[in-house]
């Protein structure tokens, strides 16, 4: 998931609420969550960022949802069949509504709100367009469409390969079986969309929160854009009985900080800590820690001379002392990272995590090494020395820190000027990555499901996230070959093998596996987080 895409940092905060993290009073139930950023877009096919995609996932089920163990479990399909060959799954869809902000029925939630949202994300050339190809459920005609985008005619994209066979079965083909495919149907550029509500709003459609319907546990009766959104419960939701909450109140774009200080004062409920806080909370009973999932790393752009020489960037790497970030500057959990796939993500045939498996550390710290490799890399330029910039948000947690941490190692690199360029999370998401404006970018992926893939593939040539064009025929043929493997053993191999290509030749300098912490009010039980898809799932919190 896109750099910006996915974890998200939560606050809380309630009028009703009182106490050392807030309590609800006896006659209602509000959960009180903030992010550190914005909501960007409430169209599923559009969004791309962390904070978005818990705003959706708030309103919206899939066919799949995360339960209250954090295990995908039936969601708008109560069920579905798989052919032989695992390439056609039928989902058979429950009896269920779309309702509008203030709660009135819309129409009920049939297959067609399936197609007509894969559609649109293709014809919208949307970021996240390529999970429904070869980079995730593989589709059968997807990687065709999506080349096309928004030159394909109606025609074109009925050839994807989603049909609905009647208003509550949905037929969707594959053009090679996917092992993980059943855990994707969770994440939300999957979630289905009203056609005939989407098009009368046209260009206005999720522009506020009156322009968006919901079929989830909760719905959208608030929003005003950097500050704050409500939710209310769904009364005409099909599992209700789970929900206890009554409401949630979300603020936007809050500094850690004065999270931190309100949480003390007793009106939040679960606020996000930075890494300049551990020391002060660690102790406290309502510390929490949790692994997140997120990768961080340093994206160079290969269309910057200096750094498309090899030796440059093995420099670069190796005279960054990650453990030392960690335990020093970071101290929230966070694991110096030894490849681009982080651990704890998937596991073999055999059981064995990725990491394990793989044994060999692509990161290692080595200052005279890195000199040697950097002075190496001058040479093959034909200079003395060279210049670059260090692109970073200023609104994104951790950041900064990374930044200028990544500074005080280079700086001990004979023959390189750094320069340090501070945005917003939007600008350098937004437009400097995608425009190619930056020299490294400090960048963070999370995993839209639990498989290497996830982050194998954002490096492929053309892959819209692949903003510092690293480029590869080899790796490219091995993540091709890996989307059609059937024996498990030999994809796994596979994958093991592009990893090392990448990481041997530096197309991306990973920094650490994201830990994270926050203070949580002990009255809160039920918030499933997950390291894979959306972070948070709100459907089964309780104020106790």
């Amino acid at each position: 998931m896109n750099t910006a895409k996915k974890v998200v940092a939560l606050t809380l905060s309630a009028a009703m609420l009182a106490g050392c993290g807030s309590s609800s009073s006896s006659a209602t139930k509000t959960f009180n969550f903030a992010a550190d950023t914005d909501i960007s877009s409430l169209d599923s096919t559009v969004a791309t960022d962390g904070t978005s995609f818990d705003a959706i996932h708030a309103f919206t089920d899939g066919l799949e949802i995360v339960n209250e163990k954090g295990q995908t479990a039936p969601g708008i399909a109560k069920s579905y069949d798989v052919s032989k060959d695992k390439k056609t799954y039928t989902f058979h869809l429950r009896d269920t509504n779309w309702v509008d902000y203030s709660g009135k029925k819309y129409a009920k939630v049939t297959a067609n709100d399936f197609v007509y949202s894969w559609q649109r994300i293709i014809k919208n050339a949307g970021e996240y367009a390529y999970m429904l190809g070869s980079g995730g459920a593989n589709l059968v005609n997807a990687d065709k469409l999506i080349a096309k985008g928004a030159k394909a005619s109606k025609a074109e994209l009925n050839t994807l390969g989603v049909k609905a066979k009647d208003d509550q079965t949905l037929v969707v083909t594959l053009a090679s079986p996917v092992p993980f495919f059943i855990g994707l149907m969770t994440f939300a550029c999957y979630y289905p969309i009203n056609e005939k509500f989407a098009e009368s709003k046209g260009k206005n459609y999720a522009a506020t929160y009156k322009d968006v319907l919901t079929n989830g546990a909760f719905r959208m009766t608030a929003w005003t854009k950097g500050k704050s959104c409500d939710y209310t419960k769904n009364t005409s939701y099909w599992d209700k009985s789970v929900v206890k909450l009554d409401g949630m109140k979300w603020q936007l774009a809050v500094d850690p900080k004065s999270a931190a200080a309100s949480f003390d004062a007793g009106n939040l409920d679960y606020a996000p800590l930075t890494s300049s806080l551990v020391d002060k909370y660690k102790n406290n009973k309502a510390f929490y820690t949790y692994q997140d999932g997120f990768l961080h790393y340093l994206m160079p752009n290969l269309k910057n001379k200096a750094l498309a020489n090899k030796n440059i960037r093995k420099g670069l790497s190796l005279a960054l002392n990650r453990e030392e970030l960690c335990s020093k500057i970071l101290k929230d959990g966070s694991t110096e990272s030894n490849g681009f796939v982080p651990k704890g993500l998937s596991k073999s045939p055999k059981g064995v995590d990725f990491r394990a498996d793989v044994k060999e550390d692509y990161t290692k710290y080595d200052l005279k090494e890195a000199q040697k490799a950097f002075d190496k890399g001058l040479k093959e330029l034909g200079k003395k020395s060279i210049e670059l910039s260090i692109l970073y948000g200023t609104d994104e947690i951790a950041m900064k820190d990374i930044a200028v941490f990544t500074q005080s190692c280079w700086s001990k690199l004979k023959g390189l000027k750094l320069n340090m360029v501070a945005t917003v999370k939007q600008d350098r998401v937004n437009t400097r990555e995608p425009k190619g404006e930056f020299d490294i970018s400090v960048t963070r992926w999370g995993p839209d499901y639990a498989d290497p893939t996830t982050y194998l593939n954002i490096c492929t040539t053309g892959n819209s996230f692949n903003r510092g064009k690293w480029s590869n025929k080899e790796y490219d043929k091995l993540c091709e070959k890996i989307r059609t493997e059937s024996n498990l053993t030999k994809r796994w191999d596979m994958m093991k093998k592009a990893e090392k290509i990448l990481m041997e030749d530096y197309g991306e300098i990973p920094l650490f596996d994201k830990g994270g912490c926050a203070l949580k009010s002990t009255k809160v039980k039920g918030l499933v987080h997950m390291s894979a898809g959306v972070p948070y799932t709100f459907a089964f919190i309780d104020m106790k």
